[in-house]
């Protein structure tokens, strides 16, 4: 006696019309990562580290580099800061509020044109940026010395140029 006959469930070959054969061949092989890939490894990396410094200073990372961009007596508009930061606006106005709140930070309304407002940075602000710099120049220099040259820097500003 012959078995019943079951459906065929095999994967249907090329050689039957209206269907192909699956791709079997496996994804090309990453032999070296991108240099997007190790720059922005890198970044998140030393952010990361230096962020902990700051963090057990009660300041953000974004925080100081708002700080760092209000250090000359002019003052930034928020569309200036956002921009130089890269930071977005929204996020960017939260930094504020709380630099503004610790009393690191002011707001002014712009002389001659009174819709805009520029930040700046207060006295208390400034004396907070030089202990905060000197945690960041301290990472810096473990940067630095890890690397096992004074200047990788060198290499990104190659880099730049190209």
């Amino acid at each position: 006696m012959t078995p019943p006959a079951t459906p065929d469930t095999s994967v249907p070959d090329a050689s039957t019309p209206g269907t192909s054969a699956p791709d079997t061949s496996a994804p090309a092989a990453v032999d070296e990562p991108l240099l997007i890939e190790l720059l922005t490894l890198a970044q998140r990396r030393l952010a990361r580290d230096l962020a902990a410094r700051l963090e057990a200073e009660g300041c953000t990372l974004d925080q100081w580099r708002v700080m760092r961009c209000l250090t000359d007596d002019t003052g930034r508009s928020m569309g200036d800061l956002a921009q130089a930061l890269l930071i977005p606006q929204a996020s960017l106005s939260r930094i504020v509020d709380a630099l503004t709140e610790a009393g690191l930070a002011y707001r002014r309304q712009d002389e001659q044109d009174r819709r805009r407002i520029t930040a700046h940075l207060s006295r208390r602000g400034l004396i907070r940026l030089e202990r905060l710099d000197a945690l960041a120049a301290a990472h810096d220099a473990a940067v630095r010395t890890a690397c096992g040259t004074p200047d990788p820097g060198l290499l990104l500003r190659h880099l730049a140029e190209a």
